[in-house]
């Protein structure tokens, strides 16, 4: 029985972490409907209106912290465990696992998603809020984004990536021979 590659679950999961992000961005998060008035807006379209309201600073974070940086780390991701999927990896894909890595920490949706539900408690007293197609979207992808977290192994990835001096590292098991040994 041929045994499956460690990467392939965590290339799945961030597929799938992919397109509830690109939903979660798309349509709206909740729809509010207050004496007689009815609006629905997106996470970048929250940050926009923060924007034309004044406050520039707090939209310029919200869109970093929920959109940009959450976009970059999914990206990056992809394309990495896209790229090793034929061993040697080029050299290039450490610098974007190095990103990636750089990315996460700023990827802050499920502080956002807590904000959220907070604000809903808070406004349900004034307003019906009926939850969107993209709220459950956003669930969806910080329980995917926690899963690739948990299944993803960079080590499997550093041991498929082409070393500086263009030579390829050895298989699994394998030990390297020492420098300056004859072969």
């Amino acid at each position: 029985m041929e045994r499956a590659d460690p990467l392939d679950r965590p290339l799945a999961l961030t597929i799938a972490a992919a397109i509830a992000f690109v939903i979660a961005n798309t349509m709206p998060l909740m729809g509010l409907s207050a004496v007689g008035r009815e609006a629905s807006t997106t996470i970048i379209g929250g940050a926009y209106e923060m924007w034309l309201q004044g406050s520039e600073i707090t939209a310029v974070m919200i869109a970093f912290c929920a959109v940009i940086a959450p976009a970059g780390h999914i990206a990056f991701l992809l394309v990495v465990l896209l790229a090793v999927r034929r061993p040697p990896a080029p050299r290039w894909i450490g610098e974007l696992l190095r990103s990636a890595h750089l990315m996460q920490p700023w990827s802050m949706t499920e502080v956002m998603m807590l904000g959220i539900l907070v604000a809903l408690v808070k406004i349900a007293e004034l307003a019906t809020v009926l939850p969107g197609i993209g709220m459950y979207a956003a669930g969806a992808f910080i329980a995917l984004l926690s899963a690739v977290i948990v299944t993803f192994d960079p080590h499997e990835v550093w041991k498929r990536v082409r070393w500086a001096d263009g030579t390829v590292p050895p298989p699994s098991g394998d030990a390297a021979p020492a420098r300056g040994a004859a072969a």
